[in-house]
């Protein structure tokens, strides 16, 4: 999924964001606001995940 494809998406995917990433809190997905590398960078932080790893997480949500 692309940075475009995310934020266009981005109210419908923010349910599937929280459920399998549950320590990104709300307020965070707020500010992140449908930006991908955002998004990506939040999981790396949270879940001490490998770039490459977090991006094909993220695409699995589409």
């Amino acid at each position: 999924m692309n940075a475009d494809e995310l934020k266009g998406q981005w109210k419908q995917l923010k349910g599937k964001a929280k459920e399998k990433w549950g320590e990104i809190t709300d307020d965070e997905l707020d500010q992140i606001e449908g930006r991908r590398d955002q998004l990506v960078g939040k999981i790396q932080e949270r879940y001490g995940k490998s770039k490459e790893e977090a991006e094909r997480e993220v695409d699995s949500l589409s």
